[in-house]
């Protein structure tokens, strides 16, 4: 297959050629947003038949890649952000950087706050203890992504409460200038329905579906330094999981993915750990 090409010699179908060819010029050429050629033109650009156009256009929008909007045309979708959920302690700023992508953050909240039951719990404090709670709208590629609430003891980086959030990345900043040595963590994520603060805050509809992250993270010394609660949107956000077989069937530790029929009180609308109003 030469340079948006089909190769009528390669034993790849056609229509799987084509797919291929479209993902380039998507990664490329068109933007999220951008009017692809219709069916027509595509025909004749490339020398193939309707039927093969559409079969790829088919596994294209399966894949998220392409939106088709009836009576409008067929459109690039935008991408989706890659964030690791487990085996890897990193922030979503790592993530998205990590990726070519950009992140840029608005800073909503910044200050002392009594600690709700929840947080105190996560992080090992009495309930109602100062906590320093930073709140980030999240914009990964100019869009809004992620509304995060996150809670630090304190003393863990004084200075924290005077740091300029807007552009980097929180991990980065307790490792390199505080010296937080982060270790292991544990997060749970989840489908919930978008509260219309929530939604308001990220450009969707009340009740649209978003994810919700909770995550604890420990340093090198065991002590629970971090926790946060993210709503991140689900037409923009997936998660990868890394799963490994083991000979035996081991005990869920940090980390593994377990499958439950309890309820979780967050599925119930009780989420303790005051949400974003």
């Amino acid at each position: 297959m030469s340079a948006d090409r089909i190769d009528r010699q390669s034993p790849l179908p056609f229509y799987a050629q084509l797919k291929q060819l479209l993902i380039a010029r998507l990664e490329h050429e068109w933007a999220a947003g951008t009017r692809l050629p219709g069916e027509v033109a595509l025909c004749e650009r490339y020398g193939v038949s309707r039927t093969v156009v559409r079969q790829a256009l088919d596994e294209l929008e399966a894949e998220g890649r392409i939106v088709r909007r009836k009576g409008q045309g067929t459109f690039a979708a935008v991408r989706k952000v890659d964030e690791s959920l487990f085996q890897s302690l990193t922030g979503l700023y790592e993530d998205v950087t990590a990726r070519g992508g950009t992140l840029r953050s608005v800073v909503r909240q910044q200050e002392l706050v009594p600690a709700p039951a929840e947080v105190a719990a996560e992080l090992d404090l009495a309930e109602g203890a100062p906590v320093l709670c930073l709140e980030r709208l999240r914009y990964a590629n100019g869009e809004p992504w992620v509304l995060a609430r996150t809670y630090l003891p304190p003393d863990v980086a004084p200075g924290l409460l005077t740091e300029n959030l807007g552009e980097q990345s929180l991990y980065g900043l307790l490792e390199d200038k505080y010296g937080v040595e982060l270790d292991h963590g544990r997060r749970l994520v989840e489908a919930v329905p978008a509260s219309p603060a929530i939604a308001d805050a990220l450009g969707l509809r009340p009740r649209d579906p978003v994810l919700l992250l909770r995550s604890t993270a420990w340093n090198t010394e065991g002590r629970p330094v971090e926790h946060f609660i993210a709503y991140h949107r689900g037409d923009r956000s997936r998660f990868q999981v890394h799963l490994r077989r083991h000979t035996r069937r081991p005990a869920p530790v940090p980390g593994m993915l377990v499958h439950t029929d309890e309820p979780d009180p967050v599925a119930r609308g009780e989420v303790t750990a005051d949400p974003p109003e």
